[in-house]
């Protein structure tokens, strides 16, 4: 028979200590310091309970951890000496059924892994789906991580350890994450289309317009008429818009989604995490045949990223009334217009001025996004309460010295840009630490017509000045441009400077958040919130009504932008269960 909480809860600490046997490779200690927490609440409570004993435990006895794990098809599993969970795991991975060479390239890493850092490599080899990773996968990931610096590692190995026993556990509670597998199950089928060129390299690439983009356009249409809403079209900029309806006409609808457009070589998760999280609620809501007192609007944004044109927030701009008639002249790297390609796309460029909502019909905008970020994952925690999203400040600039020979003139007769520029970078990393949540990088840096026996003359870089608040903001742009001028000034050297974006800091509607975060902690999740450092849809549709923000955790340190851009099931099952308590609370409380 399955676990449940109400059985683990009211056990003996003895039988509660059985009951969770096999989920920590040989170390009961986690399970046994866990359970002073009951009762809990949920079976993601226990698990962060688990993790935090981990977190809390020396470095000694978190090295302890890591080794009581075997290696990879290992000599442990050659001598059938692993645990039950060991070889079932390992087994769902193809690991047993290795080819010579296959089986000879994972010996020889688990030697060189063994070297550099003196334990296991630790994969959850049943991967984010839960189902196995492929062998290439676990070869490629060994690999890779082989470069890491060791205390990083350290870390990674953690994580991933108590990736397994998040599977083992839900496989004691016989815990299917059925709308997690669902969503994830939707992203990887959308992923199947990408522009050309990317889609024969394996990678994906989906920019606004291209063949792949309208085929993604049209299977998020087709899917949100599966999950029953009542209204779906592809509007004048190429949205996919859902409507499903109130209980009663007239009332005002809750709007939702994110972006289906990549950046190249892109993640699967970014922005498309949003779109599919509301519609497998809304397909919940179908099933069970009920309506909300408001109605549920979910819009897969057509272009956020900008990579195709210069219109970043397209999708979500039109919605406010910010499309920009010019962009309609703008080209493409092939000299393809916008407007040749809306043409071709078969939208009707006259109507973009409709899509203009009116935020009196609205209670408001949430999103769910990945993290695009590390936090989350280095908590090891599932999800995050979003509080801002950052306003920031862009500068494209120019430090102007001297070019000299290096080898003739002295050091303290140099005029030389680059270092000049180099003494900003380790100010800006200085000051924007102070804050806390204030960022800051200088991501562009180009010495023009360099040589490596020249004193750089000129430095040509970039500045972007991120803050949760446009207050602060604005005070880490102060002290770094007094600090640019004084650098200049000190060196004997004079800039340039202007000024190429600026956006205002979204802070998250009270409300709204109060609902993320009710929503959270009844899942029996730690609350934690954070601001959003990346920009989003919600940004642009915090100017006409209020918006709040849920992170998800992302793995691989939470790397996006990227192929290794990933999440699991069962933290998309914690967002959609987290969506579907803020649509209850909203249901519960009195409509306009």
């Amino acid at each position: 028979m399955p676990l449940t909480l109400e059985q683990l809860n009211a056990a003996s600490p003895t039988e509660a200590l059985a009951l969770l046997d096999g989920l920590y490779e040989h170390s009961p200690w986690i399970a046994e310091q866990a359970l002073a927490q009951r009762p809990f609440r949920s079976m993601a409570h226990l698990q962060h309970a688990m993790a935090q004993v981990v977190r809390t435990a020396d470095t000694e006895a978190q090295l302890g951890l890591i080794r009581a794990h075997p290696e990879l098809a290992g000599k442990a599993m050659v001598a059938k000496s692993l645990t039950a969970e060991s070889t079932h795991e390992q087994s769902k991975a193809g690991l047993t059924q290795c080819t010579p060479e296959e089986f000879e390239r994972i010996q020889q890493l688990n030697v060189a892994y063994n070297e550099r850092f003196g334990f296991p490599f630790i994969l959850a080899v049943r991967g984010p789906r839960g189902m196995g990773l492929s062998k290439r996968e676990i070869i490629d990931t060994f690999a890779r991580r082989l470069d890491n610096h060791p205390e990083f590692e350290v870390a990674e190995a953690l994580r991933n350890i108590h990736r397994i026993a998040e599977i083992r556990l839900a496989d004691k509670f016989a815990a299917e994450p059925v709308l997690g597998n669902d969503v994830w199950d939707w992203q990887e089928k959308l992923a199947e289309h990408s522009d050309p060129g990317f889609a024969k390299k394996g990678q994906l690439t989906v920019t606004y317009l291209t063949d792949a983009h309208r085929a993604c356009a049209q299977r998020i249409s087709h899917w949100m008429r599966d999950c029953g809403f009542d209204e779906v079209e592809i509007d004048a900029v190429g949205n996919v818009v859902g409507r499903y309806h109130p209980a009663t006409e007239g009332a005002r609808y809750l709007m939702t989604g994110s972006h289906y457009d990549t950046v190249r070589n892109g993640g699967k998760y970014d922005g498309r995490l949003g779109i599919f999280v509301p519609m497998a609620c809304v397909r919940e809501l179908h099933r069970a045949g009920k309506r909300l007192p408001f109605g549920i609007e979910v819009i897969g944004f057509a272009e956020e990223e900008g990579q195709r044109y210069k219109a970043t927030f397209l999708g979500s701009g039109a919605l406010i009334g910010h499309f920009n008639p010019a962009w309609l002249d703008q080209k493409d790297a092939d000299g393809v217009t916008m407007r040749e390609a809306m043409q071709h796309a078969g939208l009707c460029i006259d109507d973009i001025a409709k899509l203009q909502r009116d935020p009196a019909q609205y209670l408001g905008f949430v999103e769910v996004h990945i993290e695009q970020g590390p936090v989350l994952n280095e908590l090891d925690l599932p999800l995050g309460v979003v509080t801002s999203i950052n306003g920031g400040v862009r500068f494209v600039a120019e430090m102007i010295g001297t070019a000299s020979h290096a080898g003739t003139t002295p050091m303290d007769r140099r005029r030389d840009a680059a270092v000049a520029v180099a003494e900003l970078a380790l100010f800006i990393e200085q000051r924007a630490a102070q804050d806390g949540d204030s960022v800051g990088t200088i991501g562009l840096l180009n010495v023009p017509g360099g040589s490596i026996n020249v004193v750089p003359g000129r430095c040509q870089f970039s500045l972007d000045l991120r803050a949760p608040t446009d207050a602060q903001r604005d005070a880490l742009v102060r002290d770094v441009l007094d600090e640019l001028a004084r650098i200049a000034q000190g060196r004997g050297l004079r800039y340039t400077l202007e000024e190429s974006m600026r956006a205002a800091a979204a802070p998250s509607a009270p409300a709204l958040q109060h609902h993320w975060e009710r929503a959270v902690d009844a899942l029996g999740v730690p609350v934690f919130r954070m601001p959003s450092g990346a920009g989003h849809d919600a940004m642009k549709l915090h100017e006409i009504m209020p918006q709040a923000m849920l992170f998800v955790r992302g793995q691989n340190s939470g790397i996006s932008h990227n192929p290794l851009e990933s999440t699991t099931n069962n933290d998309m099952q914690l967002a959609v269960d987290a969506f579907t308590q803020v649509l209850h609370q909203l249901a519960e409380e009195p409509q306009p």
